[in-house]
């Protein structure tokens, strides 16, 4: 009986040879060819989170949910962000463009007869282990990936346009990939940058991205769960992160208007309590930013309804060029 490695091996090798490999060849790209194929695991992959995403999470969220949902189509729009980001492989797509860059440097440091860095060089007996090593992958991606998220919300242009994932009132499964294009974009170059310095292959670098998408889909979850007194430590939980999304606790350091916030751990919570930014609740908080409330609370600031709409006021905020505060306030 074929087992669902090789189910989803032979489904990648069909599309890629049935689909993909004429379709490349028919519009003169055949030099992409082998890249495409890592694509087309990217996909296959992608489908498959969606499909566990709709059977688990799905059901956990009309059986235990912290809050009605009051906005649909807020939820079907944040699904849109996750079939464009789990299918069409922002961060592959970054990770293909620095290898050739890197492949050039590695070329370099071997003529003049230094070896590339590597992970598993600091620690080989210890690393030889896949699972293991795939967990000091994990660990190190998401120690920079903390700081990522962490600069997302000091640097004003920044969070202007990282304030688009934060403006989702009805948090759900889906609003893990509601971001600003040009944010995951950059996001997907720094990732990717680490991940070829600490010396991951594309494929390994695939199952890492999922593995941490699928946890932050459940951290995003519009779900009851928490791990526990210790587990709470661990491991990042939808009660941990809705923290983080909670209207002025989660965006803000000091008082209305000062950037900061708590819980920007993405998988692990040991970066907050190492570096000071860990806030522990058993309150399932109400999301959001301040200024999205109605006046007097807030400015009504319009954040959009819409994916072209959300994106184009994204870069008005980061511009500094959003005139919706002022005319909330009016």
């Amino acid at each position: 009986m074929m087992n669902l490695p090789d189910l989803l091996a032979n489904l990648q090798a069909w599309i890629f040879e049935m689909i993909v490999q004429p379709a490349m060849f028919y519009l003169g790209l055949g030099e992409y060819v082998e890249d495409s194929f890592e694509g087309v695991e990217w996909f296959v992959l992608g489908v498959l989170q969606l499909i566990i995403l709709l059977i688990v999470l799905r059901p956990l969220e009309a059986w235990i949910p912290v809050h009605p949902v009051t906005d649909r189509n807020a939820r079907w729009n944040d699904f849109l962000y996750t079939a464009l980001h789990r299918l069409g492989g922002f961060a592959l797509a970054a990770f293909f463009i620095l290898t050739p860059v890197f492949d050039a440097v590695t070329g370099f440091l071997h003529l003049e007869g230094l070896k590339p860095f590597n992970l598993e060089d600091l620690w080989p007996g210890f690393l030889m282990h896949p699972a293991l090593l795939f967990l000091a992958y994990l660990i190190v991606l998401d120690f920079f990936d903390y700081w990522y998220h962490r600069a997302e919300h000091q640097f004003n242009w920044w969070w202007g346009l990282h304030s688009l994932h934060h403006s989702q009132r009805n948090l759900n499964l889906w609003s893990d990939n509601r971001n600003h294009l040009l944010d995951d974009l950059l996001r997907g170059i720094y990732m990717g940058v680490i991940a070829l310095v600490i010396g991951i292959e594309p494929g390994q670098y695939v199952l890492l991205v999922m593995a941490t998408q699928m946890l932050q889909s459940l951290q995003h979850a519009n779900v009851r769960i928490h791990f526990g007194r210790l587990g709470e430590y661990l491991l990042v939980s939808p009660r941990y992160h809705r923290l983080h999304h909670a209207i002025g606790l989660g965006h803000e350091a000091h008082g209305k208007g000062t950037l900061g916030g708590h819980n920007f751990a993405v998988l692990f919570p040991v970066w907050d309590v190492l570096f000071g930014t860990a806030l522990f609740s058993k309150e399932f908080v109400m999301t959001g930013i301040r200024d999205q409330l109605p006046v007097p609370e807030g400015t009504a600031r319009d954040y959009g309804k819409g994916f072209w709409s959300q994106q184009w006021l994204g870069l008005q905020r980061m511009l500094g060029l959003d005139e919706s505060v002022a005319k909330g306030a009016e």
